[in-house]
């Protein structure tokens, strides 16, 4: 049956349920705050990951974390504030660091990730959009030093075994397989099982597909109230508008928490805001790579390389942190020693708020508490990856059809 659906938020998650949606015959109108032509969605690194089976609430996390506290450079960074929901979520995201609790997401996220990847190239062989880059080259997780490359080791071996594509690179090997740069780093472990996209061409074909098959998307409209009546949103108020929808999607990434609040639904979600760099010149980097001690991903894009990192927890904020910024730039200098990010790349640099929930796993399923609104955010760096697979789950959710995947692990009102 048809239904009148509002999905709150425009970037790639809240797409992909509008797609989805629409696919299976729903009346979908998307609304966000802003014009979707900037943020995490466009930002991104345009990973699709299942080797990234480890989540980031994971033993350790919480150390370092402190340990990297009062360096505003540093990969992680909590910036110190006084802030109860952060304290709240910094207890939960303790909670969840534990290796049995790790062992149980790893399996979840693998799958997640690869029902995604295979509907990404179900989009991309159904002609919707046309044509788009969708490259399965793998990723290679890059080192330097031999502590480093023990630890990948052991993230390779278990993602063996669940199945995934995995080889382990010397410096020669390497060579080989990116012979127009040089890479100044011991070797490198390469995940072939992942694939890279470019968000800034896939968001606005994603965009005008929707608008021409009958989605409406409503731009720098902001949701104000949601009116609660017989444990249903009966409206949802706008700064332009008010809607009376049968179903409700709160797709609104970083925001989510605060929406959850207007009808007292209590959602942990802190903002991980990262920074990226775009350079528009020859790179001869034609391999997706993360370079390991610091925590930088590097992705050949259609016109461009991108170089982008850092999780910094500071509120939902755009400011650009510069000492953050140039980090990241001297980072791919030290793996890249050829390649210099000059002042105006700097000075163009751009972040993005990642919603992140406190152990790792999206918030993907029905309210308990409010029969008409489901949950599709909290997904951390694996938004653009999880995107498909999200927007599938979400239009079983609400065609009450079986899901692809067991959602109860995304439950979310789960205990931490």
């Amino acid at each position: 049956m048809s239904k009148k659906t509002i999905v709150i938020g425009g970037g790639i998650i809240g797409l992909c349920c509008a797609y989805y949606l629409h696919k299976e015959g729903h009346e979908v109108t998307v609304i966000d705050k802003s014009d979707i032509s900037d943020g995490a969605s466009f930002v991104n690194a345009g990973y699709i990951t299942p080797s990234h089976i480890i989540p980031l609430a994971s033993p350790g996390m919480i150390a370092k974390g402190i340990k990297w506290m009062f360096n505003a450079a540093s990969p992680f960074y909590m910036k110190p504030r006084f802030d109860t929901e952060f304290f709240k979520w910094s207890w939960y995201f303790h909670r969840a660091s534990t290796h049995n609790k790790v062992e149980k997401a790893i399996p979840i996220i693998k799958d997640i990730n690869i029902l995604s990847r295979e509907l990404f190239e179900d989009i991309k062989a159904s002609g919707d959009l046309g044509q788009f880059q969708l490259e399965r080259k793998g990723l290679l997780m890059l080192y330097k030093t031999d502590a480093m490359a023990e630890e990948e080791m052991q993230v390779a071996e278990r993602a063996k075994q669940l199945g995934l594509e995995v080889d382990v690179l010397d410096k020669n090997q390497l060579d080989e397989l990116q012979p127009h740069v040089k890479i100044d780093a011991k070797g490198a472990i390469h995940y072939k099982c992942d694939a890279h996209m470019t968000p800034t061409e896939f968001m606005p074909k994603m965009i005008s597909f929707l608008k021409n098959a009958g989605v409406t998307i409503k731009t720098n409209e902001e949701v104000l109230d949601l009116v609660i009546s017989n444990q249903k949103i009966q409206q949802l108020v706008t700064s332009k508008d008010t809607y009376c929808p049968d179903e409700v999607v709160l797709a609104a990434g970083s925001w989510s928490g605060q929406l959850a609040k207007k009808i007292r639904i209590n959602l942990p979600i802190q903002a991980g805001k990262g920074y990226r760099i775009n350079m528009e010149r020859p790179t001869g980097i034609t391999m997706p790579a993360i370079l390991m001690e610091a925590k930088v991903a590097v992705t050949p894009m259609l016109g461009l390389t991108r170089f982008a990192g850092t999780m910094e927890f500071s509120g939902i904020n755009t400011i650009i942190r510069k000492e953050r910024v140039r980090a990241i730039a001297n980072a791919v200098n030290k793996y890249y020693p050829e390649i210099q990010i000059n002042a105006e790349e700097l000075a163009n640099a751009q972040s993005g708020m990642r919603p992140v929930s406190p152990d790792g796993l999206p918030y993907i399923g029905r309210s308990t508490a409010l029969e008409n609104l489901t949950f599709a955010t909290g997904h951390a760096m694996m938004g653009w990856s999880l995107g498909p697979a999200t927007g599938k789950l979400v239009s079983e959710i609400i065609g009450r059809k079986a899901t692809s995947l067991d959602v109860c692990p995304f439950n979310p009102l789960r205990k931490f």
